[in-house]
């Protein structure tokens, strides 16, 4: 081994420094870091060609991340991802565990963790959180545990879950797939699941029962409550309310959402219930009671009318204003032509505001009007009727489609699991069914793939690459090496995971995969241990970002829902890799018996 690195091989080290530390400093967008990595490589490599090569080979090594497999297999992915979340097909599991936090808290929580370690492994984590922040808070606002007690636990269950198998996160392929670049044999999907399996074992106590009390109660009153919505609930005739007096009925409402009879109904449920409740309240009220929040064959003819365009739909919340021609019309006597309106929250002006609890008064001056139609549909309502859209919109899920998509994310995790073919082939064939069957719409494919995480797994296998062809890998596993050769193949192991574990939760999982994979193949090599557990190693150590906020977007995620400070995710976080390390190191001599 030279005592010093050669020119490239010094350069690769230097422009990893410079990765890591504009990850740390946060000052650019990560997005910008990367393709400053990647420029900075493509230039170097063309002042300065490798021995033996010609300028325009350095171009290729700094590119060929945006084309290779690896890329390809991670969006794809992200298809399959947006596919699940759209099309409504988790929502069935999230209402389960609705429930199960209403009736018991601490079995709830031991299911919620178990339950986001299962879904994490073959759905990226982002989407999994995404589906499960709305939940806490909400059970948290109903008397359950403090949202800041039950966030970090969960987003920790997602992340081990999502360590746990090839697909689980864009950085375990990337590792896979380095390895596979440097000779090593392609990972099934669930190959080292048992391994980690077995570190759940003391982890999954520690969040369940230790971690939620680590963390603080950052309960605070909220100034604004979600806005609630006056709303007519339209019954079918084979609903399990008809005919049923409204006390029956409210029994089978959602909790949080408020129900009554029109006037001379006789006290029993016909074909017309007034609610009022949130917007997702009053949605699970009309799928309990069989019902729609608006006539049901315009929303038939609405939801035809997009099937048929392509175009997704949209909820939108919709502010009269001052010069709307709506101001003093009821909502029969409108005339809304091409959307839907849903509910209304009316305004209240004390002493001023005599008009009825009902959906069916005249519109005032700042009343908040919950309509739903496709996205030019209701920007012409707009403009039309004088209305302010407030920020944001919500799409409407497909819900028809969810055992479709549920269908394609199986078969696609089936096939690579089976190994009948390469991950790479089967997730890219469920992203095209996913276009097929209308589970995803093409035109919005952009909503279901992240440019930073693209232009950021790009730079990462240049960067790996660059790092082993200038030798700057073997330079620095070679030095690991001659410290390490001391240790057991334990210590070897836990060593690795820590080193790469400190770099992942200071810059970017993505960045410390392919730094930490080349250089664990060369201590491997010149240690003579098997190459596979000191790889997975790097794996496990680049999924082991618990102990800062900036380690990665889930830790990001949560920050401002549960009011935390970067002391908590120390705090809890710490005990945790320190508990995963241990676990996976001695499972990983056990498995391989090194």
């Amino acid at each position: 081994m030279h005592l010093l690195p050669d020119l490239h091989a010094a350069s690769a080290i230097l422009i990893a420094l410079v990765m890591f530390y504009g990850f740390m400093n946060g000052r650019l967008r990560v997005e910008i870091v990367s393709l400053l990595t990647i420029g900075s490589i493509a230039l170097l490599l063309y002042v300065l060609p490798m021995p033996g090569q010609d300028k325009y080979a350095g171009l290729q090594l700094a590119f060929e991340g945006f084309g290779h497999y690896a890329l390809v297999t991670i969006c794809s992915l992200m298809i399959l991802g947006r596919g699940m979340v759209v099309t409504g097909a988790l929502d069935p599991a999230a209402r389960l565990l609705a429930q199960m936090w209403r009736h018991n808290k601490a079995v709830a929580m031991l299911v919620t963790l178990i339950v986001c370690l299962l879904l994490s492994m073959v759905i990226n984590d982002t989407p999994v959180l995404v589906l499960m922040i709305p939940i806490l808070v909400q059970m948290a606002s109903q008397g359950g545990l403090p949202a800041s007690k039950t966030l970090i636990p969960v987003n920790a269950a997602i992340l081990i879950g999502g360590m746990s198998t090839t697909i689980g996160t864009s950085t375990n392929l990337l590792v896979v797939s380095i390895a596979s670049d440097l000779g090593m044999r392609q990972f099934h999907v669930f190959e080292f699941t048992p391994i980690v399996l077995i570190a759940i074992l003391p982890a999954l106590p520690y969040m369940w029962l230790v971690m939620p009390r680590l963390l603080p109660d950052n309960t605070r009153a909220v100034a604004s409550q979600s806005r609630r919505f006056l709303a007519k609930l339209r019954i079918a005739a084979d609903s399990p309310v008809r005919g049923k007096t409204i006390e029956e009925a409210r029994g089978r409402l959602p909790e949080g959402v408020e129900a009554w009879l029109p006037p001379s109904t006789g006290g029993h449920v016909h074909r017309r219930m007034l609610a009022t409740g949130t917007f997702e309240g009053l949605q699970e009220a009309a799928r309990k009671l069989s019902g729609t929040l608006a006539p049901h064959w315009l929303v038939e003819k609405i939801r035809t009318e997009s099937g048929r365009s392509g175009k997704d739909l949209m909820v939108a919340e919709m502010i009269v204003a001052p010069d709307s021609r709506l101001i003093g019309l009821t909502p029969k006597t409108a005339g809304f032509e091409g959307v839907a309106m849903l509910g209304i929250h009316h305004v209240r002006q004390p002493l001023r505001d005599t008009r009825q609890n009902t959906p069916d008064a005249p519109m005032k001056e700042g009343d908040v009007l919950l309509v739903m139609g496709m996205p030019e549909d209701l920007q012409r309502f707009r403009e039309a009727d004088g209305l302010l859209q407030l920020e944001g919109g919500q799409e409407i899920a497909r819900s028809g489609k969810a055992p479709v998509a549920l269908a394609i994310m199986l078969g696609s995790v089936g096939l690579a699991s089976l190994g009948m073919v390469p991950i790479a082939i089967s997730a890219l064939a469920g992203a095209i069914l996913m276009f097929a069957t209308g589970c995803v719409r093409f035109e919005r494919a952009g909503r279901a793939l992240s440019g930073q995480v693209i232009v950021l797994v790009a730079a990462s296998i240049a960067l790996g690459k660059f790092m082993l062809v200038s030798g700057a890998a073997a330079w620095l596993g070679g030095l690991l090496a001659s410290v390490l050769q001391f240790l057991p193949p334990a210590g070897v192991l836990a060593a690795i995971m820590i080193f790469v574990t400190t770099l992942t939760n200071f810059a970017s999982n993505s960045a410390a995969a392919a730094v930490g994979t080349p250089i664990a193949f060369n201590i491997a090599e010149k240690l003579g241990l098997p190459a596979e557990p000191l790889v997975l190693a790097v794996l496990f150590g680049c999924n082991l970002c618990y102990a800062t906020p900036v380690a990665y977007q889930t830790n990001m995620m949560i920050l401002a829902e549960g009011d935390y400070r970067f002391a908590d995710y120390l705090r809890s976080g710490i005990p945790l890799v320190a508990i995963m390390v241990a676990t996976l190191s001695a499972s990983l001599v056990f498995w391989y018996g090194i």
